[in-house]
């Protein structure tokens, strides 16, 4: 028999952040230990997740980046659910080796669909052929969102990412994985809590709002942490990356553009759209790497010299050098290039606001061919945003398609970022953390790829 194990993953916490504020993670560091944790390239929730399961480099595991260039498709997709896309045994597959009747709930953590775990759930709206967007999730088995939206409600989609993110759709997870532990027992559960993502990215880690923050997360995770403990559990709680804060886009497709290598398609609506197809060299921007895909191999190096000669960034990889990062997978780009501290990418390709795309002004994760933290923030510019929100709410609420034009083009609000390793000197402040309920798995030094060992020793120990 094994002893219930809670993994709680509150996505930005960093050791620094453990102290007054965290009186709940810090009676958890006291029970047992808490360290930074190593981190790797791409720091980014996608790539992060993978490593964490599968204790694999991004190069065997597959997940490079949140999205990639989907070469025989010639698109770029992000934040796809498959659970086939990552490569590599999961450590809740490495347990069901051991234990044949081992049991899993997956709440929240991406790559979610179709996992093989006996219980799952993550967001997952309708999109009626009307345009409408309804919201809901996907739960395996089908029955389980419902036990849970009867009680809970239904998933705060617009809590969860956008303008309107807060602490309550962090809140909403903590109550269904509580249900979940204490109806369905598992022998593991992986909790997502994303709540401290959000103002870091909007207000940089720096900012003095950001310490309510963290009051607010440990104050959720505590709720789960006592009842996971009560119930017998040992808890661990981690997270994927730190944020550090920056001051500087890079508008990388627009430099591409400028030099002839990048390719758009006019619409008929009057708008521009990203052509990757065409493009002789394209960038994939995520927070603070960028995968460039590059058709013909005799123009890597001409590439390579221009980004190279770009202020804020730091490092331009190529496919030799990737190996050293352990990101040299088929999947990305032909360079990986790496923001300077204080630096990030933008996904922006247009060159003049009136011809960017219709959804640039709006939250669309999946239509981007790159991420996009300004979807965190209302457009400034709109005087009255209330009055915006309510006619479009209004529209849904009549049927009508609508169009949710709250998204800023101003890139310089964001004031937070990620995904390049920590600075050398940080590399503590600039780490993600590792707090075990428990000291038996106590190391000096905890890497990332040491993590589903970790969390098998844990479990299994005799």
């Amino acid at each position: 028999m094994v002893k219930p194990l809670v993994v709680i993953n509150i996505v930005g916490l960093t050791h620094e952040m453990l102290g007054n504020q965290t009186p709940n993670l810090i009676h958890l560091a006291n029970q047992g230990f808490s360290k930074p944790m190593g981190t790797i390239l791409p720091a980014v929730t996608c790539a992060a997740q993978s490593t964490l399961l599968t204790g694999l480099m991004p190069r065997d595991h597959g997940v490079v980046a949140n999205g990639w260039y989907f070469r025989e498709l010639a698109e770029v997709m992000f934040w796809k659910q498959s659970n086939k896309l990552v490569h590599g045994e999961r450590v809740y597959e490495a347990a069901k080796r051991r234990k044949p009747d081992y049991t899993t709930a997956k709440m929240f953590w991406w790559y979610n669909m179709y996992a093989p775990v006996d219980w799952s759930v993550t967001p997952r709206p309708s999109y009626p052929a009307d345009g409408r967007k309804v919201f809901d999730s996907y739960s395996q088995p089908e029955s389980l969102k419902d036990e849970l939206q009867s009680e809970l409600g239904v998933f705060p989609l617009l809590r969860f990412w956008g303008p309107g993110a807060d602490i309550s759709s962090s809140r909403w997870i903590v109550e269904a994985s509580i249900k979940v532990f204490q109806d369905k027992k598992p022998d593991l559960s992986l909790v997502y809590l994303p709540h401290l993502d959000y103002n870091l990215q909007r207000l940089g880690v720096s900012d003095s709002a950001i310490g309510q923050e963290i009051r607010d997360i440990d104050r959720e995770a505590g709720r789960l942490i006592d009842v996971a403990q009560n119930g017998g559990a040992e808890v661990v709680v981690l997270s994927e990356y730190a944020i550090t804060d920056v001051s500087k886009p890079i508008h990388i497709n627009r430099i591409l553009r400028e030099h002839g290598y990048l390719q758009v398609r006019k619409e008929a609506l009057g708008w521009e759209t990203l052509d990757c197809g065409a493009s002789a060299a394209f960038a994939v921007a995520d927070h603070q790497l960028a995968h460039v895909y590059i058709e013909n191999p005799a123009q890597i190096s001409d590439v390579k010299s221009l980004l190279k000669k770009v202020d804020g960034i730091e490092m331009v990889l190529d496919r030799s050098q990737q190996a050293e990062f352990g990101i040299d997978h088929h999947r990305a780009g032909e360079l990986v290039v790496v923001a300077a501290p204080g630096a990030w990418f933008t996904y922006y390709f247009w060159l003049d606001d009136r011809v960017a795309p219709d959804y640039a002004r709006t939250v669309d994760i999946h239509r981007k061919p790159g991420y996009d933290p300004v979807e965190l923030f209302v457009d400034p510019q709109i005087r009255f945003p209330k009055l915006r929100i309510a006619r479009r709410l209004a529209q849904k609420k009549l049927g009508f398609r609508y169009y949710m034009d709250l998204t800023s083009l101003d890139a310089s609000l964001v004031k937070g970022s990620h995904g390049r390793l920590p600075t050398p000197g940080k590399e503590e402040a600039e780490a993600p953390v590792f707090i075990s309920s428990s000291k038996a798995i106590e190391r000096d030094e905890i890497p990332m790829t040491a993590v589903k060992e970790l969390l098998l020793e844990l479990q299994f120990r005799k």
